[in-house]
């Protein structure tokens, strides 16, 4: 049993599992695969050659809590779904959001309104992505990262598991606080270690490297290796490690 609205356009050879909802609108393109459950919501665009795996939802609205002070109530275009892509089981990407080619997305993870993840990139398990970030190409972005909203990662960076970054230094106290939101920004190569943690605004410099564990409260300087609470800096990275040498 499953609903696909007469105003969707499906494409040749697309595969689907039981109890899909297609809702108006939705264009899916050639030799999908769509598993058990997923539900597309109206308007979204799917292409050629996607698998989504079972209990994902494509095109969810975001939802704005009284508190909110990152989510706008504005009217967002459709998710799109690039060709090639990958999505794993029970995941969310919500409308607006924008998945270039070849991504894979592993199972539970959220991506949110006006987020662009670039082709080629890894999104791991669990991972969540907020609102007004950019995803470069060639990422990975490991198990239960924490990328926060209005951040910026380019080209080629790698975030391990668990890292937490952040954009708010009050803490969610005082009416003004959302004036000075700002999300973290990983230059093209940077690279941060496992349960590392990013506070506001920090930028993480052109292969700069950040330790397993370390809290960041300055900016890294490119090519530089910081480690400890607060980080600081240890010695520059070894040549061998830099994407030109790769």
């Amino acid at each position: 049993m499953r609903y696909i609205s007469k105003n969707a356009k499906i494409g040749k050879n697309v595969e689907f599992g039981y109890f899909v909802v297609i809702e108006d609108d939705v264009v899916i393109g050639d030799n999908c695969k769509i598993g058990h459950n997923v539900v597309i919501k109206s308007g979204s665009v799917i292409g050629n050659n996607v698998e989504i795996l079972d209990g994902t939802i494509i095109g969810k609205l975001p939802q704005k809590a009284s508190m909110s002070r990152t989510t706008e109530d504005i009217t967002l275009p459709p998710a799109v779904i690039e060709n090639g892509v990958k999505i794993g089981a029970y995941s969310i990407i919500y409308r607006g959001a924008h998945i270039s080619e070849n991504v894979f997305i592993a199972d539970l993870v959220t991506i949110r309104e006006n987020v662009k993840v670039g082709s080629n990139t890894i999104i791991g398990r669990g991972v969540s992505i907020e609102n007004k970030t950019t995803i470069g190409s060639y990422c990975k972005i490991e198990t239960n990262a924490y990328i926060t909203a209005i951040s910026e990662i380019e080209d080629w960076a790698f975030v391990a598991p668990c890292v937490v970054t952040s954009n708010d230094n009050f803490a969610g106290r005082g009416k003004d606080r959302s004036k000075f939101f700002k999300g973290v920004t990983i230059k093209r190569g940077g690279r941060i270690g496992a349960n590392a943690t990013i506070l506001p605004g920090k930028v993480i410099g052109e292969e700069g490297f950040v330790g397993a564990g370390s809290v960041v409260t300055k900016d890294v300087k490119p090519r530089k290796i910081v480690v400890g609470n607060p980080a600081k800096e240890l010695r520059d990275v070894p040549p061998e490690q830099l994407l030109e040498n790769q």
